[in-house]
């Protein structure tokens, strides 16, 4: 283990981390919320920890490793949560402690869009904004961006990239450079967050508002500036910009890419995950309307296809916006959005979850193993569209569903013994491990009623999401630490 380059990597990312407090403190010196000199303290903090790893060791050049890239990008997650929190915890106006800060830090770093708070609008103006650059950052992913603006990752980029990119296709490249490739993804990313934002002030929003909302919906991230989220506004139009930008930002950026290249949609009709996906929320939106309706919850048609649309979106999408208390509408419909916030969006997206990709092979390895019951003899060779999938990627899927169920029942197991009731720890479980932030039971609104050790598990449920489970279980195996 090459702890040096490891230490002088991370070093490099806190001290680039800490140029994301220069915006909000220039915002607080705008509304004098007097939160300034929190950005101030924390940014100085950041730099001498960033300069304290980097300095010893700034003139090594090692080549990274693999077992390098997986430690490094747990290490990253873990210490851009810690020093995230505090501008939450330094804050004057700031009502969390540390274990409810690091909790604030860690589900918007991960895009997961939990809260601890009650009143998100008595939070200083620059706080609510960092808190929602902090879900933009980690929705494409800190290390991606890494790969992207540092030089000194060229060397071990692609396993860096690879430990980091959500989804089971990781080693597909847009371009021939890793580093042309991460710029590539933040360029679209940063493009869609604009437009987005431009769609939202355009439509109603004030400029910050618009702009801080924006952070959170192409990222799939769930934190808003207003703690009824969507609801605040009163807007089927907002609701339909919103579910339209969710919606793409759970779409895998490749086809973005190859969409802008060619100049063609042509791409996207041709992906089969795409294409069942679509078809899957298509039936999910049409089913919650009907229900809203056949329920009365809703008395005109539009009111309820607007609402199913946008909560079906953004729960599917692993967003967690929402628009209405839909824990309180027939239990079939909290039921369904929080199993489909469990699969989550496409692959290499920013959305959480186990991956609609994923789930489609294990749809179509269980057809093949039905008929080779009837068959027995018969050769069958799986395949996503045109595209034959290899037998290793399948036994990897089915062992990643395999560990991520295990480690789905071990947290409610968890949360169950540390006091909470099933409904809630089952919810609980889905928003973290999921990334949705969205619940059900006593976490709907807010995280902050559960007691310490709860929030606790979550937050390592929140990590192991976000890195999608493998890449922080490697480093419990003992094997990982052997020479």
């Amino acid at each position: 283990m090459q702890f040096v380059i490891v230490s002088k990597i991370l070093g490099i990312l806190l001290i680039f981390f800490s140029l994301s407090l220069v915006s909000p403190f220039f915002i607080s010196l705008y509304y004098n919320d007097g939160a300034s000199h929190a950005f101030l303290e924390s940014f100085f903090i950041l730099m001498i920890g960033g300069f304290s790893l980097w300095l010893p060791f700034h003139r090594i050049k090692r080549e990274l490793k693999p077992r390098d890239c997986f430690l490094l990008v747990v290490l990253i997650w873990i210490g851009l949560s810690l020093f995230g929190a505090l501008p939450f915890i330094l804050s004057p106006s700031s009502p969390l402690n540390f274990t409810n800060a690091l909790f604030e830090s860690i589900s918007g770093l991960t895009t997961t869009g939990a809260t601890v708070l009650n009143r998100i609008e008595d939070l200083p103006r620059s706080l609510q904004f960092y808190r929602q650059q902090l879900q933009f950052l980690g929705g494409m992913g800190i290390v991606v961006l890494a790969v992207a603006i540092l030089p000194i990752l060229r060397i071990g980029g692609l396993q860096l990239y690879q430990a980091e990119t959500p989804g089971p296709a990781k080693d597909s490249k847009l371009t021939p450079r890793i580093t042309q490739t991460a710029k590539v993804l933040w360029f679209i990313y940063v493009g869609l967050t604009a437009l987005c934002a431009l769609c939202y002030w355009c439509s109603g929003m004030t400029l910050f508002d618009a702009v801080s909302e924006a952070f959170g919906t192409v990222s799939t991230g769930g934190f808003s500036t207003h703690s009824n989220s969507f609801s605040y506004y009163h807007s089927s139009l907002l609701e339909i910009i919103a579910s339209v930008f969710m919606f793409l930002g759970a779409i895998n950026f490749s086809l973005h890419f190859m969409a802008l290249k060619n100049k063609s949609l042509r791409h996207y009709w041709q992906d089969s995950e795409l294409k069942a996906y679509i078809l899957f929320l298509s039936g999910a939106i049409f089913s919650i309307t009907l229900v809203l309706l056949a329920y009365h919850v809703y008395t005109q048609p539009q009111d309820a296809f607007v609402k199913a649309l946008f909560n079906t979106v953004s729960i599917s999408t692993t967003t967690g916006f929402t628009s209405a208390h839909f824990f309180n509408w027939p239990a079939f419909v909290p039921v369904l959005l929080m199993m489909m916030g469990l699969l989550g969006g496409c692959a290499a997206s920013t959305s959480g979850g186990i991956k609609f990709v994923r789930s489609l092979i294990i749809y179509k390895h269980g057809l093949r193993e039905m008929k080779r019951l009837l068959h027995p003899k018969i050769v069958s060779l799986l395949h996503l569209g045109k595209v034959p999938l290899s037998d290793h990627l399948v036994e990897t899927v089915r062992g990643f569903m395999a560990i991520f169920i295990l480690v789905f029942f071990g947290f409610i197991l968890l949360l169950v013994a540390t006091g909470l009731d099933f409904e809630s720890a089952f919810g609980a479980t889905i928003a973290c491990l999921s990334n949705v932030g969205a619940s059900i039971g006593d976490v709907f609104d807010t995280f902050l009623k559960i007691n310490t050790p709860s929030k606790w598990i979550l937050m390592m449920a929140m990590l192991m999401g976000r890195l999608e489970l493998l890449t922080l279980l490697v480093l419990l195996n003992v094997a990982f630490w052997r020479k």
